[in-house]
């Protein structure tokens, strides 16, 4: 009796122990179950051989990359700045030390050419005087020269030269020697035909032909020109005029330059010279020999010439007696 009761009292609280699990299940739910964790894929690119080999070996996909080991590249935001270099400041230079030039190859601020003169290559003196002028170009040769200069002094003569700068560089002795008794004037620097050059060229040989003339010298050949070969035109008239000369021509060619092999002599020199003769005439002479033949017609036929044309009532002037002294 007393077993079946205990028997009962355990069943009950058997069952009652089991009503209240039952109740307390009820209540919370049942407890969901923990899923297995997904691998992480990686985004990277098919593996290399050594990784695959490594992946076989190993159950775990690795969810990050390994940290690489090399330097960090540099970021392109910004550029490390170059190092500046200071502007030359916009001050003043220095003044580099002043040479002062033998002369000024510039037309002078007060050129007093007279205005009846200008525009014109002139042929005479312009003078009602029986005057002769006896004009020398020295361009190539001073052959002559000693010669010319020994009729001169011994007949009490004047003369005009016209000198290129060239002669005056290969012949400086004979260059002092005429300026140092006679006016000399600018026959340009390497005695080209003008009427060819532009303007700015017809300066350029007259201005380096007064530089060198001045220079060696000491003469400014101003205000006297004469164009090479005899070649002139309206325009390098002008710009001979602005440079402050006054061109001269010749009245007459004695044709001397042509030589003996040109069927020139002493005697067809003085006739052409004579033959010529007017007030105010301008004869055109050379101080060189003639290049083959070797001839200086000009300076054996100036005795003679000199003393037919007193002999006819001529007496002798430098080209200043139209223009004056040198300005």
């Amino acid at each position: 009796m007393t077993g079946r009761i205990m028997r009962l009292r355990l069943l009950t609280a058997a069952a009652t122990l089991t009503v209240a699990l039952g109740a307390c299940q009820g209540a919370s739910g049942p407890t969901p179950a923990t899923p297995a964790p997904s691998p992480t894929l990686s985004t990277s690119t098919s593996p290399s051989p050594s990784t695959a080999a490594t992946s076989s070996r190993s159950s775990t996909v690795p969810t990050t990359r390994p940290t690489s080991s090399a330097a960090p590249r540099p970021t392109t935001g910004a550029t490390t700045p170059r190092p500046t270099t200071p502007r030359p400041t916009t001050s003043a230079p220095t003044p580099r030390p002043t040479v002062t030039p033998t002369r000024t190859t510039s037309p002078p601020s007060t050129c007093s050419i007279p205005s009846r003169l200008l525009g014109r290559d002139l042929t005479a003196l312009g003078t009602e005087r029986k005057v002769v002028a006896l004009t020398f170009d020295a361009g190539s040769g001073n052959e002559a020269v000693a010669s010319i200069l020994r009729t001169l002094a011994a007949e009490g003569v004047p003369g005009s030269f016209f000198l290129t700068g060239q002669f005056v560089d290969d012949f400086p002795a004979s260059a002092r020697a005429i300026a140092g008794r006679y006016p000399v004037g600018n026959h340009t620097y390497t005695h080209p035909d003008l009427t060819t050059l532009t303007s700015s060229s017809v300066r350029a040989e007259i201005r380096k032909a007064a530089a060198r003339i001045t220079a060696v010298t000491g003469q400014d050949p101003r205000p006297w020109f004469r164009f090479p070969f005899g070649a002139v035109d309206a325009r390098t008239i002008s710009v001979v005029n602005a440079e402050c000369y006054v061109p001269f021509r010749w009245t007459v060619d004695t044709l001397g330059w042509k030589g003996t092999s040109g069927g020139q002599s002493v005697a067809s020199v003085v006739s052409r010279v004579v033959s010529a003769a007017r007030p105010g005439e301008i004869v055109l002479m050379h101080v060189g020999a003639h290049p083959t033949d070797h001839s200086t017609l000009d300076a054996d036929a100036l005795p003679r010439m000199i003393r037919e044309l007193r002999a006819r009532g001529y007496s002798f002037v430098t080209l200043s007696a139209v223009i004056g002294p040198a300005p």
